[in-house]
């Protein structure tokens, strides 16, 4: 399976970004040699996305922490901007733990003995509108357990602010009612402060916490010799003169050769690059002894766009797989449904390659609401798909495709005709648009079979062809991708048919291919 980009440059060195897709909000852990990254999945099933490294540099998909999203009813249905935000992974007393915030119920805790799991079902820490970016700290030298969170204004009215409380050892309850540790309206120039990670270093609490906006924001880093304050703050990490927009929100993590080595601090956060979502980028950090106390992150507080890799053994070059030949009819760790799966979805087969039903419903003419949509991220800034679909359905309305789907959508496959005759179509959809249209006349798919290809280019343009056995043709106008607000834009796969009672067949997709 082809990865159409990856970071290390094979010398010694890596470029950035390390992770070149939609990694929104990472936070990392290293446990003995191993690093381990999760990231927001918002509404995606299963969520919680795990990978794994042993450099910061290459990394796989080793799974999925949240088997589902509660409570179930809320997430029956695509909700592509709620759910999972912000999650803080840790390692305490010998368990992994992931805390995030839900913005509608609340701030939500998982554990397990290890990374792949089985995983605790999730327990409500506190319940509340607008609690976000959780993030707990154990304090190794008082034994004493603390939680910090921020504020969505959208349910809460409140943003700008984060919040402290005392919580008990186990991760299970908080032993106050909370207090303001930074009030942010009270600083000159600062605005959307979000994201807090907590940490103790050198006698002080730590809280590293971005602010000034998705797009065009800074890292900020406050301390204090008392976790309720009062805490000084400093920007340690800005665009600068880079081309490296907004880049905050992430992770401060050690190497496992220590304080002794001149590079074993490092910190990953994100860019928000529009359709391709937030993509990670990997800066070395120090605690100058000379200084001021302070972190220096990137290069003099700028980001790098390549550096020397941390110090660890050589690694295989490596980037999470985006192609699939769905083996033994199993899609893999890369792709999550747009909302719980249910039974049936997929049918079970010997051999390789995947099949979906084509699930009855009266909204097959918008891809966005449709809960049965496979999908994964757009693997890179410049990049090819092609699958072959076989559509094994005559009822007539029943389709299936390739689709890419935002806020806006376009795709690409075949439909059965009222005669049950299978046609290749191309259609498409705006973001203010309720109803797909079509792209591109629709034509003949002899034996309902077709090989279907998108050439992606910078700027997230979208190039639709399709050889129905003569050749693969251009079809329609370039799509520009869009993303939803908090998520990049997506690779989707999906058959439906119109609303009735009855099986209505399948699709067959096979030989899933990206290329750089």
């Amino acid at each position: 399976m082809s990865r159409p980009w990856t970071a290390d440059l094979g010398n010694g060195t890596y470029r950035n970004p390390v992770l070149n897709s939609d990694w929104s909000d990472p936070d990392v852990v290293r446990v003995g040699d191993d690093y381990y990254l999760t990231a927001s999945s918002f509404g995606r099933v299963p969520g919680l996305p795990l990978l794994h490294s042993r450099d910061l540099v290459n990394w796989s998909l080793i799974g999925h922490a949240l088997a589902r999203l509660e409570p179930a009813a809320d997430f029956a249905v695509p909700r592509h901007d709620c759910g999972v935000w912000a999650p803080s992974l840790r390692h305490h007393a010998g368990r992994f733990w992931i805390f995030w915030g839900d913005p509608d119920h609340g701030i939500q805790q998982i554990n397990a003995e290890d990374i792949r799991g089985p995983w605790s079902a999730p327990h409500l820490v506190k319940a509340g509108k607008g609690l976000i970016d959780a993030c707990p700290l154990w304090d190794e030298e008082t034994g004493e357990a603390f939680l910090v969170h921020a504020w969505a204004k959208s349910r809460s009215g409140i943003k700008n602010r984060l919040t402290g409380h005392r919580m008990s050892p186990d991760g299970r309850e908080l032993l106050d009612e909370g207090k303001t540790l930074v009030d942010a309206d009270t600083i000159p120039g600062w605005f959307t402060l979000e994201g807090p990670k907590l940490y103790r270093h050198d006698g002080y609490f730590w809280i590293f916490a971005p602010a000034g906006g998705v797009e065009t924001g800074w890292q900020g880093a406050f301390r204090s010799r008392e976790f309720f304050g009062p805490y000084e703050e400093k920007v340690v990490l800005a665009q600068g003169g880079t081309d490296v927009n907004g880049p905050h929100q992430g992770a401060w993590v050690e190497t496992a050769q220590g304080p002794s080595s001149p590079s074993s601090h490092w910190f990953l956060h994100f860019q928000s690059r529009g359709a391709y979502g937030r993509v990670v980028h990997l800066q070395p950090m120090s605690w100058p002894a000379d200084g001021d106390g302070w972190p220096v992150i990137g290069d003099g507080g700028e980001p790098v766009a390549v550096h020397t890799k941390p110090e660890a053994p050589e690694q295989p070059v490596e980037a999470p797989a985006s192609g699939d030949d769905f083996p033994g009819g199993r899609y893999g760790r890369q792709w999550q449904w747009t909302a719980a799966p249910r039974p049936g979805w997929t049918v079970e087969h010997a051999g390789d390659g995947l099949r979906l039903s084509c699930v009855r419903t009266a909204y097959a003419h918008d891809l966005r609401v449709l809960p049965n949509v496979l999908v994964q991220r757009l693997p890179a800034e410049e990049f090819g798909i092609e699958v072959d679909l076989t559509l094994n359905s005559r009822e007539p309305g029943a389709k299936a495709g390739l689709a890419v789907l935002g806020d806006a959508f376009s795709w690409i496959g075949l439909e059965a005709g009222d005669d049950g005759t299978a046609r290749l179509v191309h259609r498409y959809a705006e973001s203010v648009a309720e109803h797909e249209r079509d792209a591109a006349h629709a034509r003949a798919a002899p034996e309902g079979r077709v090989r279907l290809s998108i050439e992606v280019t910078t700027g997230a343009r979208c190039r639709f062809f399709a050889d129905t056995g003569d050749g693969f043709r251009p079809s329609g106008q370039v799509f520009a991708a869009t993303p939803w607000r908090w998520v990049g834009s997506l690779l989707g796969l999906f058959a439906t048919a119109p609303a009735g009672t009855g099986p209505a067949g399948t699709a067959a997709f096979t030989a899933f291919r990206t290329s750089g």
